[in-house]
C-alpha cells in the first residue's frame, strides 16, 4: 500500500519539528516511530512504510485544542486507554487532514505536557 505523497510530506515535517525540540529523541518501540523527552513519549508517529494509515498521536491537555483535534477527519481518542489521558490520534491520509503547522502546534503542546521545566524554559528562550 503506497503512502499518499502529501501525507508523507506532512508526517516528515511533523517528525522533523518534534525531533528539533530540546532534549527530543527518536525511538522505535513496538516497531513504531515515537519522539520522547526525558524517556517519556510525547508524540506517536506510527509507521511510514505504508503498512498502516499514517497518523500522529499527541497528548492535548488544553480542552480547546483537544476538542479541535477531535474535529479532524477520522480523529479519535487514542487506544489502549490513552484517550482518557487526553491522547488523540489524528490520521494524515484523510481528506481535510490538518496542515503540518497545526499538527506541530499540537506536538508542541504534547511536548510541554511531558517535558521537564528546564527543557520548556530552553524552548521558550529560543
Amino acid at each position: 500500500m503506497a503512502v499518499p505523497e502529501n501525507a508523507l510530506k506532512e508526517w516528515q515535517k511533523v517528525r522533523g519539528f518534534a525531533l528539533g525540540l530540546p532534549g527530543a529523541a527518536e525511538e522505535f518501540p513496538w516497531g513504531e516511530t515515537v519522539a520522547k523527552v526525558n524517556k517519556k513519549v510525547f508524540v506517536f508517529l506510527g509507521l511510514d512504510d505504508g503498512s498502516h494509515p499514517m497518523g500522529v498521536t499527541v497528548k492535548l491537555k488544553d480542552e480547546a485544542a483537544h476538542a479541535h483535534a477531535l474535529t479532524s477527519p477520522g480523529a479519535e481518542p487514542a487506544g489502549y486507554g490513552l484517550g482518557r489521558a487526553g491522547w488523540v490520534r489524528i490520521p494524515l491520509e484523510e481528506r481535510g487532514a490538518p496542515a503540518a503547522e497545526l499538527l506541530c502546534d499540537w506536538v508542541e503542546e504534547s511536548y510541554r505536557a511531558t517535558a521537564p521545566k528546564r527543557l520548556i524554559a530552553e524552548l521558550d528562550a529560543r
